[in-house]
């Protein structure tokens, strides 16, 4: 799968999600990244992206030129229409069932707004999804945009060294996950409880079910209610 991913700041993209887990799916070849800086398309000379919005008010407006010129050098050397996602608050929130989706796709373009947002012209020449990471606003699209590309990632097969943790983590079947443990048995005076030591791996089924059930009513009774 192929992230391509339009910024004013392609070395934060690239320095955030060229290591760990992420960074080996793109040393393997799982993962392809490609940051595309919008302030290259820009034809000020100054590299100037950005202006004061029509109408008045406070910060300043992405032109719509730069960002769409980036967008489609994209087309140009693809030879085809990407569908592209605006990370914005204005979108819906991003979820696991989303990231599942995205994730059955070869290629997505994700687009970084930043200042006040961007030109809404180009917004609807180029835009399919708009997506939200939750109902906060950041400084700018690229911390949204590395979240979805890691979520997304992680489900596409051969990315995680064991493609089974995926079906037992949180939100999987609208649950969250059950509590984990490792070695020592005994810390700080708190056991490891004893159904998994038992070996008996029907039970330990059994208990971590109950256990997500049980977190979830507790600090996500919501997700029961899907």
């Amino acid at each position: 799968m192929k992230f391509y991913i339009l910024t004013l700041f392609p070395e934060m993209i690239l320095d955030g999600l060229n290591t760990s887990i992420i960074g080996r799916a793109i040393d393997n070849g799982l993962i392809e990244l490609e940051a595309v800086n919008i302030r290259d398309y820009t034809l000020d000379k100054h590299k100037k992206v950005d202006d004061y919005p029509y109408g008045g008010g406070a910060g300043m407006v992405m032109q719509a030129q730069p960002v769409y010129d980036a967008y489609m050098s994209i087309v140009e050397k693809t030879g085809r229409q990407i569908p592209c996602i605006y990370l914005t608050p204005q979108g819906k929130t991003f979820n696991q069932n989303i990231a599942k989706e995205y994730a059955k796709s070869d290629e997505v373009v994700l687009l970084c707004g930043h200042y006040e947002g961007i030109d809404e012209r180009v917004l609807e020449e180029i835009v399919t999804d708009y997506i939200s990471i939750g109902d906060f606003v950041v400084t700018g699209g690229e911390l949204p945009a590395m979240i979805m590309v890691d979520a997304i990632s992680r489900l596409v097969p051969g990315v995680l060294h064991n493609d089974d943790s995926t079906v037992s983590e949180s939100f999987s079947d609208n649950l969250l996950e059950y509590p984990q443990y490792t070695r020592p048995e005994v810390w700080n005076d708190k056991r490891v409880p004893e159904i998994l030591l038992s070996g008996n791996h029907a039970k330990v089924d059994e208990w971590r079910y109950e256990q997500s059930v049980l977190r979830t009513r507790l600090n996500r009774p919501d997700l029961l209610d899907e």
